[in-house]
């Protein structure tokens, strides 16, 4: 039984990095050819070169997925030789998977400005990074639109100076660069292969230290209207008519799933909570969407704000009304700052 996971893990990325492989060539061949058939239009009509830019996107995302893997493989083979101690080379492994997380996060942001006009504009402005010396933090985010986790996760790296430990759907490990990246740091995918998903999360949260950051999405999903519909029937079906009624009064996010939330708090009593609230993201919902709202028209929006531990309410069922107070205000900001184009328009 023990080998069971090393054995399903190494088949799974056996498989998901000859894909990658496979896909290289095969998503060159179709960006050469989406620029010989789009030229002679985009070039008369002054367009927009969507076939180009989504396929030269592609490319260049697999390019850097395998650049990091084959860094992550050589960091990991340099050190195989030397170091023997296994928590010693634990740490030293996450600390390299963070480093190159990072850079491969920081080059697909760069590329989506170029590629896609990403422009982002955070308020208030990060505070200067502390790196090691920052106290740890939960932090909880509206997901709404393509890409926004990945986005989160490099702004948090790059310009917080924080270390993710993520809570992720394990759909992504189909990524194989993520998988090998995110499998050596502190991580949860959901559902977890055992056990409750609060528990896994409870467990991550425990292990908080000073630097390190608790990335959660607690509406569980990306935001659409006909998840949040279904979101809303679910609450008065569970027998939570006031709850129910509040969330109809939310019309930009769905209403959270707490459970992983309030197992967070409870295993890390000292961190502190920050919220983030955005949208720019959420006009990209689909591949609909994507093919007639990229370009980006408008820069992507984020405002969050920190509550201090101490002001954390006490007890399950407060903080279950706390947490759905702060994303009422999640709600109303973005009320007051998404284009009429959004997904909730």
């Amino acid at each position: 039984m023990r080998l069971a996971g090393p054995v399903v893990t190494g088949l799974r990325r056996t498989t998901t990095i000859a894909l990658l492989l496979a896909l290289v060539p095969g998503v060159a061949a179709l960006l050469v050819s989406a620029g010989v058939l789009c030229a002679p239009v985009s070039l008369a009509t002054r367009g927009a070169w969507r076939p180009v830019r989504i396929t030269g996107f592609a490319l260049l995302y697999l390019l850097v997925d395998l650049a990091g893997l084959v860094t992550a493989a050589g960091l990991w083979a340099r050190r195989v030789p030397t170091w023997r101690d296994r928590a010693e080379r634990r740490a030293a492994d996450a600390a390299d998977a963070f480093t190159v997380l990072e850079r491969v996060l920081r080059l697909l942001r760069r590329a989506s400005e170029r590629v896609f006009r990403l422009r982002v504009e955070v308020t208030p402005p990060l505070p200067v990074a502390h790196g090691h010396t920052a106290a740890p933090v939960l932090v909880f985010v509206r997901h709404a639109g393509v890409g926004d986790s990945f986005l989160l996760l490099q702004t948090l790296l790059s310009d917080a100076g924080l270390r993710p430990h993520t809570v992720l759907k394990r759909t992504l490990r189909a990524d194989p660069a993520l998988d090998v990246l995110i499998g050596r740091v502190p991580h949860c995918f959901l559902p977890p292969l055992d056990g409750r998903a609060e528990d896994a999360i409870g467990d991550l949260a425990a292990g908080l230290g000073p630097g390190d950051a608790l990335v959660i999405f607690p509406e569980g999903g990306n935001f659409t209207p006909r998840r949040r519909r279904r979101a809303i029937a679910s609450l008065r079906r569970r027998g939570l008519p006031r709850r129910a009624s509040r969330a109809e009064r939310m019309h930009h996010v769905l209403p959270p799933l707490d459970a992983g939330a309030l197992a967070a708090i409870a295993a890390a009593p000292a961190a502190d909570v920050v919220f983030v609230a955005h949208t720019g993201l959420d006009v990209v919902h689909s591949a609909r969407t994507a093919w007639t709202r990229l370009p980006l028209r408008d820069a992507v929006r984020a405002h969050w704000w920190r509550i201090p531990a101490g002001r954390v309410p006490s007890g399950d069922d407060a903080r279950s009304e706390w947490l759905l107070s702060q994303w009422a205000r999640v709600d109303r900001w973005i009320a007051d700052h998404a284009t009429p184009d959004a997904t909730h328009a």
